[in-house]
């Protein structure tokens, strides 16, 4: 596992931002409590977290990908505030539950692929070294990739290239794939960024042509997207009042959920305002936008993965929670 690095990106403004050690802080700074971090990965900012947390918290991390629990599980040997559990961050309210934790100080998630993952020509992610086209970052369950393709029709591979890649060469795409899998099917890394290849003559600068239909791919695969959206009103539900949330994006498909999901929250009487209720009557907000942090230049010049990342951090409010987002669609 130690040859596969990872640098996690924006750690100390995540870290402060959840122990309020930030000009937004309305209390007095966290050095204790019940902490989860979402997308463990193979844990720098648990690590850094636990730095900073007195001996009585707690840390729980999840994660889907059997390596980075190996990573977890090592990390829970030398210290015994971690708590390791194998599953998606979707499941995270059911799991804390069912150890006795309703309340919690503050959650982080990083989410997307790991370097880790990337950079293991076996896990199928990277079109930059040839491997087996999996793809999936739990590969105890699921189907992998190349699997999928076999039997995969045409229109439902450029939906989905087109709606989780933005890539306007979906239907070329999709064509290539299903004629070239009549010939033989596509199995490798290598063979889908070849096919995608061939057909993408214009890709945006210093970027593969193949870099949008493997996010899609990957997105689909591992029902990125729609868990994050089923997840976070749990996360708003978990925390205690003033409880901090610090999720970070690498794509506008995924920021985009996470603007959304703030905002209902943080607005719920545009919501109300539908039903036949006095002013006086609208909900108050069930949390509050912290706002935004991007990479400063420093950190993008030591680690080119952080350029598209990006931080949102809300704080829960003392409103009661309702999950009123059950109603809604959007």
């Amino acid at each position: 596992m130690s040859e596969f690095k990872h640098k996690p990106v924006l750690l100390r403004k995540t870290i402060d931002a959840l122990l309020h050690r930030d000009s937004r802080a309305e209390k007095q700074y966290l050095d204790s409590g019940i902490f989860v971090d979402g997308t463990f990965g193979r844990g720098g900012h648990s690590m850094e977290l636990l730095n900073n947390l007195d001996n009585n918290s707690k840390l729980f991390v999840f994660d889907k990908d059997p390596d980075a629990i190996k990573a977890a599980d090592l990390l829970s040997l030398k210290d015994h505030r971690v708590h390791v559990i194998h599953n998606s961050f979707v499941k995270m309210k059911e799991e804390l539950l069912s150890r006795n934790i309703d309340k919690v100080d503050g959650i982080m998630l990083d989410l997307g692929v790991s370097s880790p993952q990337l950079d293991n020509p076996c896990r199928g992610f990277s079109f930059l070294n040839e491997g087996p086209l999996d793809m999936r970052m739990d590969t105890t369950r699921g189907i992998a990739l190349d699997k999928w393709l076999e039997k995969a029709d045409i229109h439902d591979i450029r939906k989905i290239i087109f709606d989780y890649g933005e890539e306007r060469f979906a239907t070329k795409i999709a064509k290539e794939i299903v004629a070239r899998r009549k010939i033989k099917p596509i199995q490798t890394t290598a063979e889908l960024a070849d096919c995608v290849s061939s057909v993408v003559y214009k890709s945006e600068k210093g970027k593969h042509p193949a870099t949008r239909t493997f996010q899609a791919l990957r997105i689909y695969i591992n029902n990125e997207l729609e868990e994050l959206s089923l997840a976070f009103p749990s996360f708003i539900e978990l925390l205690k009042p003033y409880g901090r949330l610090a999720v970070i994006s690498f794509h506008s498909l995924e920021d985009r959920i996470v603007k959304r999901m703030i905002r209902s929250f943080e607005s719920p009487s545009d919501f109300y305002s539908r039903l036949p209720l006095m002013e006086n009557e609208l909900p108050k907000p069930i949390i509050r936008s912290l706002g935004r942090i991007f990479p400063e230049n420093s950190e993008i010049l030591e680690n080119k993965r952080s350029r598209s990342a990006l931080l949102r951090i809300a704080e829960r409010t003392t409103i009661p929670f309702f999950n009123f987002l059950k109603f809604c669609k959007f």
